[in-house]
């Protein structure tokens, strides 16, 4: 099982960045992104389940799209209007049918002021 992510940077706020994760190895019936800023806990940016069903964090709605490829096994996140305080790791997540949890490698996202 592997989540293989792409992406990031270091952009200035109101700037658009773009995360990939290719994700192979097993069927997952969610994948998403999760986001630790320095500090703080893992937290919950967008998931997109498999009846294609989508939660965004409270702080992200209307300026990130999650996108799921299933022929291509990715999933993608669209990030725009970016704020400072959404400078974070970014971790690609998958979630198995039973429930279990897997992690990419983090990508850096710096916006800076």
């Amino acid at each position: 099982v592997q989540l293989q992510a792409s992406g990031g940077g270091l952009v200035q706020a109101g700037g658009s960045l773009r995360l990939s994760c290719a994700a192979s190895g097993m069927i997952f019936s969610a994948l998403g992104w999760y986001r630790q800023a320095p500090g703080k806990q893992r937290e919950l940016v967008a998931i997109i389940f498999s009846d294609d069903s989508i939660d965004y964090a409270e702080a992200v709605k209307g300026r990130f799209t999650v996108s799921r490829d299933n022929a291509k096994k990715t999933v993608s996140l669209q990030m725009n209007s970016l704020k400072v305080e959404d400078t974070a790791v970014y971790y690609c997540h998958g979630r198995s049918i039973v429930a279990k949890h897997y992690w990419g490698q983090g990508t850096q996202v710096t916006v800076s002021s």
